[in-house]
């Protein structure tokens, strides 16, 4: 069957949702030894599973083999099996793994061979043989870079579809094969599994993406300095989805037709093509055609775009209309509309798209519901994502202490498998292991302490997940920094600097100051720090040392103590001890004179510095400006208004020097590279105001923001002059933080009050026997005090009913009875929170 009557098959297949094209059942062919080298020089493909005998897994993958055996003969691949207990071939049946291997023969040689548990169902056995098949025509990628040079060979030659998978065997890699079957010698096909050559394609939030389809418009391309456009499969990677998207990547971008709308959809009928019609007359035609392409390429992939000529349609198309559109799985008629703008048109077929979308992801939606924590659902939702790494060994009790004394810098992640906080940190510590891969004085290993209890304890390891960093000659130091990629990478890079750099020559600090000497580390830290002490002044250089170790992977600090050239430092400082503050090579070292030379205060007046400077305000350096505890100025810019905010933060800088700005944390946010700054706005504005804007974060006093009013330009004496505003009470907040308290978003399960609700009495019965001893003993002290109480009013000769006996007895029952829900609510919430970290705690990570 060739190529195209194959296509035709399988478009059948899809249209009409059946599985079997054939009346009759195909099931794999039972071989002997005499056909075996019959079917072997056929020139046919085969693929044939050998076994001696049926077992539990076994049994299974035999029924999905069996089920693969009419889908694969549809693509000219025939199946068999061999019984080895009476078919004895050589070199296949006499193998000691000879049940768990599948072999793909193609003209008598050995294609390719698997192991049952890569091929478990029928999707998998499709997937990797058709990927077998095709292992010419579908090339497998790893980096952004490899497939940057696929494209670039393209252009100008034919088009690219590129396919991403979590993993090889799920269904859409069988819809990619599949696919690739049919339009292989059409298109230049790719496939990747990896998250990282989806950054070629622009996609930011690469662990999300589980699966997705790429139209690379390379053909059109004449230069290969050229990018090419590329088009994407919004809906979910089905055979179908796939076959139809393809199809209308073959379509022209724009059809110009004569028709009346209705007859153009019967055309398209049996793939059920959207279609968008935009009416056009003879003198205006150039001017639609253009407005029609522009509409086309943002509905590539979604819909059809038909451009009708009015002047020569046969049927008399409304005048009071100047658009058609018919929706997957309506019927005719056409609906007419009147169309203001492009944006109606794409939004109307957007909006069909989006619909479908959450109707073929509720099933997976409705079980990420159920989910009470972000940091949880994103496991979740990740699970998939294999969790090993080569530049990561797991450490046991055997052989932890062993690696840690064998290298000179050892970075060990403590974690537990079930904590959700350190399962989606974990791809990040992978990460940062790969970067560091090079560097051969490092080792990043991890230490599973639900495994490994007695090594947790031995590192007084009492919450998850924890880093801790090991090296030869100095005490372990924990890493308190951001659970991520960048942060982890940073301070282990600036971890293997010494601390303080001991400079000895005028020369040194030259070097220092200007950079050179820790050139490859200005990456990783903006400032550097040099202390110029006497060298009579031990316990200034002791104090410097002593901080210096504190901050140790965080700045890059120097320390030069010298007393043959104390006139070069009087002379470059004036007084002495001092710091100096160096930026890099662009800007003047600030000088900071100590008053007091204790490492406390070298150790506050550095972090001081950090901002004194008006800088970039990110996820990353956000926990330590909140650390200060000083209201927050903010100045939003972005991209688009790149002169005004750049006027805006040089005003803003400017009066930061002045030192007015001291009792605040005044820093700018990037929209286009923090995008969160565009929710922060949205939620306090309500809307996305024209850029920049100021914003005054209260952060302790009252917790209120302020936003520069627009009317105002931003200058500095404008800016000085609203903030005195604020400060007086004269401006009026636009809202206010919320004072969240992170409490669980679902209600917590009684379970006691389950199983007794299930059994009554049950979890009664589970109460320990020094609880019951207790609750005797109160009983008894109750009954005891029911008597003193009788006694007493007898004895003063009061006169008691039994009404009030009963009332005095129904209180004392109230009382126990609160007292021993309180203490099962106690149990009940402690036993939810794993008895030490509160679920606040826990819900902080989720920023993180």
């Amino acid at each position: 069957m060739s190529r195209q009557n194959l296509m035709l098959v399988i478009s059948l297949i899809y249209l009409s949702d059946i599985v079997m094209i054939n009346n009759c059942s195909s099931q794999p062919r039972q071989l002997m030894m005499t056909n075996f080298a019959e079917i072997l020089n056929s020139g046919k493909t085969w693929l044939v599973y050998f076994g001696n005998k049926v077992n539990a897994p076994i049994e299974l993958f035999l029924k999905e083999f069996d089920m693969s055996a009419e889908v694969l003969e549809d693509y000219g691949i025939l199946t068999a099996k061999v019984n080895c207990t009476k078919e004895n071939i050589t070199k296949y049946c006499t193998s000691e793994h000879v049940l768990n291997k599948v072999h793909l023969f193609r003209a008598g040689q050995i294609l390719q061979t698997f192991v049952t548990d890569t091929v478990f169902d029928v999707n998998a056995i499709v997937a990797h043989v058709l990927f077998a098949v095709l292992f010419n025509e579908v090339k497998y990628v790893h980096t952004p870079g490899e497939l940057q040079s696929l494209t670039k060979a393209a252009k100008g030659r034919t088009d690219v579809v590129f396919a991403h998978v979590q993993a090889l065997g799920i269904p859409e890699h069988r819809a990619v094969m599949e696919a690739a079957f049919v339009y292989g010698t059409r298109y230049q096909f790719v496939l990747s599994t990896g998250g990282s050559v989806l950054k070629f394609l622009g996609v930011k939030e690469q662990r999300k993406m589980t699966a997705g389809l790429w139209f690379l418009h390379c053909k059109m391309v004449p230069k290969r300095s050229e990018s090419c456009r590329s088009t994407t499969l919004k809906k979910l990677m089905t055979s179908l989805n796939v076959y139809i998207f393809l199809k209308l990547m073959e379509m022209p971008l724009v059809m110009e037709v004569s028709m009346d709308p209705d007859e153009v959809v019967k055309a398209h009928q049996p793939l059920h093509f959207p279609l968008l019609f935009l009416f056009t007359h003879r003198e205006t035609l150039q001017l639609d055609r253009n407005l029609a392409e522009s509409v086309a390429w943002k509905l590539r992939g979604d819909a059809l775009v038909a451009l009708v000529n009015r002047d020569e349609s046969k049927r008399r198309l409304p005048e009071d209309h100047n658009a058609a559109f018919i929706l997957p799985g309506e019927v005719l008629p056409v609906k007419y509309l009147t169309l203001k703008n492009a944006e109606e048109a794409i939004y109307l077929f957007e909006e069909n798209e989006t619909a479908d979308l959450e109707d073929e992801t509720k099933d997976y939606s409705s079980v990420l519901d159920i989910l009470d924590d972000e940091v949880a659902e994103s496991v979740y939702r990740d699970r998939s994502i294999n969790l090993e790494s080569s530049y990561v060994p797991n450490l046991t009790a055997q052989n932890f202490t062993d690696i840690i004394s064998e290298g000179s810098h050892t970075v060990v992640l403590f974690y537990n498998t079930w904590d959700p906080v350190s399962m989606a940190f974990m791809q990040s510590y992978f990460e940062t292991a790969h970067l560091l891969r090079d560097a051969t004085d490092v080792t990043l290993a991890c230490v599973n302490c639900a495994d490994w209890t007695e090594v947790c304890m031995s590192q007084n390891t009492t919450q998850f997940p924890v880093v801790i960093l090991y090296s030869s000659s100095e005490m372990p130091q924990q890493y308190f920094g951001m659970l991520g990629t960048e942060s982890l990478h940073r301070f282990i890079r600036l971890r293997r600097i010494p601390s303080p750099l001991i400079l000895t020559t005028e020369n040194d600090v030259e070097s220092f100051l200007s950079g050179e000497i820790h050139q490859s580390f200005a990456a990783y830290s903006s400032l550097a720090v040099l202390g110029l002490f006497n060298s009579s002044d031990k316990q200034g250089c002791s104090a410097f040392q002593e901080a210096s170790q504190a901050l140790k992977g965080e700045i890059v600090m120097g320390l030069y103590c010298n007393p043959d050239n104390i006139d070069w430092s009087l002379k470059h400082t004036g007084l002495l001890p001092v710091m100096l503050f160096s930026r890099g090579p662009d800007f003047s070292p600030e000088v900071f004179y100590l008053k007091e030379t204790n490492p406390q205060a070298i150790i506050s007046a550095i972090r001081q510095a950090t901002f004194n400077k008006l800088v970039e305000l990110t996820l990353l350096n956000l926990p330590s400006y909140l650390q200060c505890k000083k209201p927050l100025l903010i100045l939003f810019v972005n991209d688009e208004e790149k002169s005004k905010g750049k006027s805006a933060k040089d005003e803003l800088s400017d009066l930061q020097n002045t030192g007015f700005l001291d009792q605040f944390v005044a820093c700018w946010l990037h929209l286009d590279r923090t995008p969160v700054g565009r929710a922060v706005l949205e939620f306090h504005l309500g809307f996305l105001p024209q850029l920049p804007v100021l914003i005054l974060i209260q952060i302790n006093s009252g917790s209120e923001v302020f936003v520069f009013p627009t009317e105002y330009p931003l200058l500095g004496s404008e800016i000085k002059n609203w903030l005195h505003r604020v400060q007086n009470g004269y401006e009026e907040p636009v809202g206010e933080l919320e004072d969240e308290n992170w409490s669980p978003t679902t209600p917590l399960f009684d379970f006691l009050a389950i199983m007794d609700e299930a059994v009554p009495g049950f979890a009664a019965q589970k109460i320990s026997k020094s609880q019951q001893l207790k609750s005797k003993t109160e009983r008894e002290k109750v009954e005891k005090d029911k008597e003193e109480n009788i006694k007493l009013d007898l004895s003063s000769g009061q006169s008691v009913q039994p009404s009030e006996l009963l009332e005095k007895d129904e209180k004392i029952q109230k009382r126990t009875s609160s007292d021993s829900e309180h203490k099962r609510q106690v149990f009940h919430v402690k036993s939810l929170h794993g008895g030490s970290q509160p679920l606040g705690k826990q819900k902080q990570h989720s920023e993180l």
